[in-house]
């Protein structure tokens, strides 16, 4: 079985749709509009292809973005400096072998060369202790809990540092930015162009 990780294309957010809407009580549900506004706006937004299949999606935030989820405003208000992780959906036939975590460290690699916090939210009503036990096996913890105004249930916010950013700012951001290379490139949507990250 073969992973790849890559970029979404627009003319996949059909794939995308159906994935999400599909994926139960955990991930709340989308429109297409929507979904056009994380492809145009979204610092994150990459697909999994599983022997040529697109079978996931991630979706990641970060500061700055006209964005009204209550948990992305909860990090705005407490952290300078993050990405959000708005949302991760597998399709169930490919649910534990690994998906997951090939996301994960991907958007670890695209976020600790940018900022020095990785942060998400897990459902605490109902539980979703799966959800729970992989974040904390991937060495997030718990920073606050609130009650999403939206669906009325409880979630638990989560933070991991990433160890790793405080060598990149200090010798790349903090001196001329991120060398030119493919893979350090930010997505290209409506609100930026393509460009190197750099620090202040």
């Amino acid at each position: 079985m073969s992973i790849v990780i890559r970029d979404v294309a627009s003319h996949e957010l059909d794939s995308v749709l159906a994935l999400n809407n599909a994926a139960g009580e955990n991930i709340l549900p989308l429109d297409a509009t929507s979904l056009d506004y994380f492809y145009r706006h979204a610092h994150y937004f990459r697909v999994a292809e599983v022997d040529g299949l697109i079978t996931g999606f991630l979706i990641g935030m970060m500061p700055g973005a006209n964005y009204g989820s209550s948990n992305y405003r909860w990090f705005s208000q407490r952290y300078e400096e993050f990405l959000y992780i708005d949302r991760i959906v597998i399709a169930s036939p490919r649910r534990g072998l690994g998906v997951g975590r090939a996301f994960y460290a991907d958007v670890t690699s695209f976020a600790e060369v940018r900022v020095p916090w990785l942060t998400c939210e897990v459902f605490l009503e109902p539980r979703n202790d799966v959800a729970v036990l992989f974040h904390g096996t991937y060495g997030f913890h718990e920073v606050g809990q609130e009650v999403m105004s939206s669906v009325h249930r409880r979630v638990s916010l989560l933070g991991k540092e990433l160890c790793s950013h405080p060598y990149v700012r200090e010798n790349y951001l903090r001196a001329g930015g991120l060398p030119d290379l493919p893979w350090l490139a930010e997505r290209a949507t409506a609100s930026s162009s393509p460009r190197r990250a750099t620090g202040t």
